[in-house]
């Protein structure tokens, strides 16, 4: 049998390669070899893994034949130089000229808080075995010895760990830590996940944990995904900046508003001259986060500039240039012809572009528009039969705002779709990408057509429009020198 296993290991290639047959070819095996074959590596397999388990158990677990013991937190531990030397932090220390590179015994000095006894004896186990079992609730300690320790490979792993495990508990954690650590990969998506989740699975718990650095990331991109409209990410701002004001409240995310609203009425009662409360000694902090509000497309929409004035949250002088702005815009669309963005300037976009969504519950037919005064251009938006169709309302159906007549309206857009696990991460998603999507009166486009296989409800729709082509500043600048002369 020994002989037969070793002509077949042979055969089948070993480390010394296949054996060339006389005939310039090779034979194949036969089943009994091909079986004996399969049986020989899962004995080696089985014998590596008890090796693994005995080196573990015996070596670091049990400490024998020990020549070097550790010492930090009030913990010692019996280790090998051999394997710590897999550590970087361990083979600076031996090779080079510190005074710990010939003592058998030393003291770890631990500055990081976030490196407990559990974490180390995890890290120094490592060394002794090739896998390790990663809990998330320990994945942080556990990246911060690893770090201090310099194992790039516990750190890789603790790096997975994370991506896979980010949700609405962990997503706030991850993101500092990272930071704190270096874990790039794992800061950009935990980055990604809140602005998929921020607007679309909205928690108690995560606005009290967003600092105003991560939401002012968060609310400055074009990649938020935002359900309904701008409004609706003034009031989650609202929401959030109550609850960091006010950390201790613990009611339901239905309550939240209602209580956000009443507190700061409160507020309002105790300024004097009329300012506003992020011009406030307690709301001046928040400032720099508000700033990144497309106010524009708030403004527009008669019930949204109500509420506005009627919160006084935000300085007055900054409404006033946005109304200003949005009368020159109106202005250029009625009398200057207008007909919308030509080029696509994706800074343009990202920067300035409208952004809204909506939430699909389940499959079947369905038509909306997101309200406001969008400069005469009414866009019809329709899913039906796995397709996303723009419509350019014009005689066909009733609208509530000014209709344009113009023979054709041009609308830069960027259209985003999402399903998402209990989690938040992302199971299937689609994009248009950026777009210039010209439409004559009455006239519909299909934007995207879906694969049934990759439909998964509730569907969640973000879109980011353009209706107006940007100002031109040298023109402006022209036209105003050709007045005052």
């Amino acid at each position: 049998a020994s002989s037969v296993l070793h002509r077949c290991v042979f055969r089948a290639g070993g480390a010394q390669g296949p054996r060339p047959e006389p005939g310039g070819g090779q034979s194949a095996l036969t089943g009994r070899e091909k079986a004996l074959v399969s049986l020989f590596a899962f004995l080696y397999r089985k014998k590596l893994k008890s090796t693994s388990k005995y080196i573990y158990q015996t070596l670091f677990l049990n400490g024998e034949n020990s020549d070097i013991k550790i010492c930090a937190l009030g913990e010692e531990w019996n280790l090998h130089k051999i394997y710590l030397c897999q550590s970087g932090y361990f083979s600076s220390m031996f090779s080079g000229s510190w005074k710990e590179s010939n003592m058998n015994i030393i003291e770890l000095e631990i500055p990081d808080q976030n490196i407990d006894i559990e974490a180390l004896q995890v890290a120094f186990g490592s060394l002794y075995r090739d896998d390790v079992l990663i809990k998330p609730s320990r994945v942080v300690a556990l990246l911060a010895a690893a770090c201090m320790l310099q194992l790039d490979g516990l750190i890789q792993q603790c790096g997975e760990t994370m991506k896979e495990t980010i949700n609405a508990k962990t997503v706030c954690g991850y993101y500092n830590s990272a930071g704190t650590y270096g874990l790039d990969s794992v800061k950009k998506k935990c980055l990604e996940w809140l602005l998929n989740n921020l607007m679309t699975h909205q928690s108690v718990e995560l606005f009290k944990e967003l600092s105003i650095n991560l939401m002012k990331q968060l609310i400055s991109s074009s990649n938020l995904f935002v359900m309904q409209v701008e409004m609706d990410v003034y009031t989650a701002l609202k929401k959030w900046m109550f609850l960091q004001l006010v950390p201790s409240w613990n009611g339901s995310l239905k309550q939240l508003l209602t209580e956000a609203d009443a507190w700061f009425a409160k507020r309002r009662k105790d300024f004097e001259n009329d300012i506003a409360f992020l011009e406030s000694e307690q709301g001046n902090a928040f400032l720099s986060v508000f700033t990144h509000l497309r106010l524009q497309y708030i403004i527009s929409d008669l019930a949204s500039a109500r509420i506005i004035e009627r919160d006084s949250l935000i300085p007055s002088e900054w409404l006033s240039s946005v109304y200003k702005q949005q009368w020159f815009a109106m202005l250029r669309a009625e009398q200057d012809n207008d007909i919308g963005p030509q080029e696509i300037n994706k800074e343009e976009l990202e920067g300035n572009s409208m952004r809204c969504g909506r939430k699909l519950a389940k499959d079947g037919d369905y038509c909306w528009r997101w309200t406001g005064f969008n400069f005469g251009f009414d866009l019809l938006v329709t899913y039906t039969n796995r397709y996303i169709i723009f419509k350019r309302n014009t005689l066909n159906q009733p609208c509530s705002g000014s209709v344009s007549l113009q023979p054709r309206r041009n609308i830069a857009f960027r259209l985003r779709l999402a399903s998402f696990d209990s989690s938040g991460k992302i199971i299937c998603s689609r994009t248009t990408g950026y777009q210039i999507l010209t439409l004559e009166k009455d006239q519909e486009q299909v934007v995207m057509n879906l694969d049934s296989r990759f439909l998964i409800f509730p569907l969640y729709i973000c879109c980011n429009f353009l209706y107006t082509s940007p100002e031109k500043k040298a023109e402006s600048e022209a036209l105003l020198d050709n007045s005052e002369s």
